[in-house]
């Protein structure tokens, strides 16, 4: 990308376009196996093929978003986005459902990709990726709420999709085209915090599964479980994407004042006694209030860990990769949620994945307390013996920029010590000052000069 950040706005739109599939995958879901005639299995594994395509554009395209420039890979992913979910939403057959639906996906994955590398070259990443989960939950809330009373069958998610995909094609002229790079600046440098990047990845495939686990057969729990029809299931979702609206503003507007470890490690602990809460619920108020305080914290737990991510390599790359092991765990996610419910029931399931969740914490927690850095905030940050150096720089009128905004994370301070000769003074070269206009002080002017 750029060394210049660019405008938000048509980051957040491709953003938007991109994860919208993962988001309304609880409808694609029920809707399959309703009206295409799928078991709960059958249709979650339709959903896991849709989301590996789009894990499989994300990895293809880790580091390579700079060489070829964001605006071409995002037109291609909007296209196929597109043609694939227009083309399984007009298909009766299963064959071309599941073929439209991996085109899709490879489609969303590359929007993703792209606007994962963009995030990751802003000035504060970790409010871009705020706003594009916060327009995304909109956007699926907003459909949460339409599509039931619509009809439709299968047909209407992949269509709504689509549209979206289709309305957000103007904002990519806003991107920028190719940047070209020098030979001391090679499109595949080797990538910054390996260790911590791989913990990284590996904590966010396997937190997304469990989450996802979950969400793929919330509806069926709705139906089956609780007893309520596709109307009320939709409007809790819609109210549950609403308060996910509300948990991610909170968390913009916190930023890194607590660091990322306190937001993603109490955040995991809440999400898995939710995930419990919500699988064992036997009546209208407990799965409302499981899902509710579940989509409450998930995208505020999220939206850090997209914003760690981008913190570990300013070109993205991190960004990117771990997006896509996240997506492959939200890929497998519908899969293991529809066989431990079948074998084991939706109890058992909860308390299954709230335990993964739980273990998966730590790690992800360290990586953040490894690489995240303390908040800068008043007091935070001082010199020996003086004042805050954020507070220095307010009431001095330091040059805007020399100094870290309050919130962002604090530079480590390296002490280096310098060899000093030091030389002996010479006892001729100091006189006796005399009287103002003396010859003593002539003298001392005299030999100050001589130096």
């Amino acid at each position: 990308m750029s060394s210049r950040p660019r405008a938000a706005w048509p980051l957040v739109a491709v953003f938007t376009a991109g994860y919208l599939a993962a988001y309304l995958l609880p409808t694609i879901v029920g809707r399959l196996s309703v009206y295409l005639g799928l078991s709960t299995a059958q249709a979650g594994l339709v959903g896991s093929a849709l989301l590996l395509s789009s894990a499989t554009a994300g990895f293809t395209l880790a580091g390579r978003v700079e060489t070829y420039g964001p605006r071409r890979p995002a037109r291609i992913g909007l296209v196929l986005a597109m043609v694939g979910y227009g083309c399984a939403a007009l298909a009766g057959s299963v064959p071309l459902v599941v073929m439209g639906a991996m085109i899709g996906g490879l489609g969303s994955g590359t929007a993703t990709a792209v606007a994962a590398a963009g995030i990751a070259a802003q000035r504060d990443p970790h409010r871009t990726s705020s706003l594009g989960l916060l327009s995304v939950s909109a956007t699926a809330g907003a459909l949460y709420l339409t599509i039931p009373h619509l009809g439709g069958g299968h047909r209407l998610p992949f269509a709504s999709i689509a549209l979206v995909a289709l309305l957000v094609w103007p904002a990519t002229a806003r991107l920028g085209g190719v940047t070209p790079t020098g030979p001391a600046a090679p499109a595949a440098g080797r990538l910054p915090h390996r260790r911590s990047g791989l913990v990284l990845a590996g904590g966010m495939l396997v937190w997304s599964m469990a989450q996802n686990a979950l969400w793929g057969v919330s509806s069926r729990i709705g139906v089956s479980q609780v007893g309520l029809s596709e109307v009320t299931i939709g409007a809790v979702f819609a109210a549950a994407l609403g308060a996910g609206l509300l948990g991610v503003m909170g968390a913009g507007m916190l930023g890194a004042r607590l660091g990322r470890a306190v937001p993603i490690g109490m955040g995991t602990v809440i999400i898995a006694a939710s995930i419990v809460l919500s699988s064992s619920a036997g009546n209208l108020g407990q799965f409302a209030t499981g899902e509710i305080l579940w989509n409450t914290v998930y995208p505020v737990v999220l939206s850090y860990l997209i914003g760690l991510a981008a913190s570990l390599d300013v070109r993205g790359r991190w960004a990117v990769l771990a997006g896509s092991a996240s997506s492959v765990g939200v890929a497998c996610g519908p899969v293991l949620g529809s066989v431990l419910s079948e074998q084991a029931g939706y109890p058992v399931m909860g308390l299954i994945l709230g335990a993964v969740t739980l273990l998966v914490a730590a790690p992800v927690t360290a990586v953040a307390l490894h690489t995240g850095g303390r908040p800068l905030v008043p007091g935070s940050v001082r010199r020996r013996g003086g004042a805050p150096a954020a507070l220095l720089a307010v009431t001095t009128g330091a040059v805007p920029g020399a100094v870290p905004k309050l919130g962002a994370p604090e530079q480590a301070v390296r002490e280096i010590s310098l060899p000093v000769r030091r030389r002996r003074p010479v006892r001729a070269a100091f006189r006796t000052a005399g009287p103002a206009g003396g010859a003593g002080q002539s003298n001392a002017y005299a030999s100050t000069s001589d130096r």
